[in-house]
């Protein structure tokens, strides 16, 4: 997963350093799914977390509007660009992580009220332990699974769904399908987003599959990446949203996207569509014949 030291937004709502003598401690930690390894960054007030050996999160003790990964920054950019900071937004995330998008939007959105989904139970306590979070109602942390969580909530009970769940370098398939973003637009209230998190290879053939999908569900749709990725001359992170309102075309955010540490692009519902046109629609897979399942 790419990184950028640079963030595009303000550094106003400020947390107090961590006292030296409470707090994260550099180490490798047992959880729910194997181990997580806390790391030091001395190049901010920060810690890395890794899953398993895969980078996780990053987070800014100083200050929770810094976001080291460059994906966040663009998802950060189109949230911004759709609400205002006075808006009482209602979060969901699947995939809480260390909750840096939910610490982000904390500071940004000090009306807003999230939850933040993560399967690994123990991952959650330690967050929580570690880092200055929020407490609920402002931020609720809940472990289990992605989907069964989603499928669970009310109607039209969100404004914003972020799903940034790997399993390794994967997205779980079942947070993929039709089926699962039906449910997304579902939990959605009207004028809210659904953001994903989209890892891929060079050929950007889950990528058009995620597309196509979520362009399935959503009348309108945007695609952010830095060019190189776009162009398919790199592994890495596409961020994809759906919305039942136009999203993303303001110039202020396309001058922002491209000032950004990682200088991205944003494309608009007809290019996405192009993109997509050669993409699967990705579906649950039908239960095995014989058992009596109709």
């Amino acid at each position: 997963m790419a990184k950028s030291r640079k963030n595009s937004r303000s550094n106003a709502h400020r947390a107090a350093p961590a006292r030296e003598d409470s707090g994260p401690k550099p180490g490798i930690y047992p959880i729910d799914t194997g181990t997580c390894e806390l790391v030091r960054d001395h190049l901010t007030d920060g810690w890395m977390i890794t899953v398993n050996g895969a980078q996780s999160s990053h987070i800014n003790l100083a200050d929770p509007t810094v976001l080291d990964f460059e994906y966040m920054q663009w998802m950060a950019e189109l949230i911004g660009d759709h609400w205002p900071a006075t808006e009482r937004l209602r979060a969901l995330h699947l995939g809480a992580g260390a909750c840096s998008m939910a610490r982000y939007l904390a500071a940004t959105y000090p009306d807003a009220r999230q939850v933040a989904v993560d399967i690994d139970k123990r991952l959650t306590e330690l967050v929580r332990e570690w880092f200055n979070l929020p407490r609920a109602p402002l931020l609720r942390l809940r472990a289990g699974d992605a989907r069964e969580v989603t499928e669970s909530l009310t109607d039209s009970t969100r404004d914003l769904i972020i799903r940034d769940v790997f399993s390794g370098v994967l997205t779980p398939s079942a947070l993929t399908t039709l089926e699962f973003v039906t449910q997304v637009r579902r939990v959605l209230a009207p004028g809210g987003i659904y953001v994903v998190n989209c890892g891929d290879t060079r050929d950007l053939t889950l990528a058009r599959a995620e597309a196509a999908t979520i362009g399935t569900v959503f009348e309108h749709l945007v695609i952010i990446a830095d060019p190189a990725m776009l162009k398919g001359r790199r592994y890495g992170n596409i961020v994809i949203a759906g919305s039942d309102v136009p999203i993303g075309g303001s110039p202020a955010l396309t001058r922002a996207l491209l000032g950004g540490g990682v200088p991205a692009q944003i494309w608009d519902s007809a290019r996405v569509r192009e993109f997509a046109a050669a993409g699967k629609v990705l579906r649950d897979p039908l239960p095995p014949s014989g058992t009596g399942i109709e």
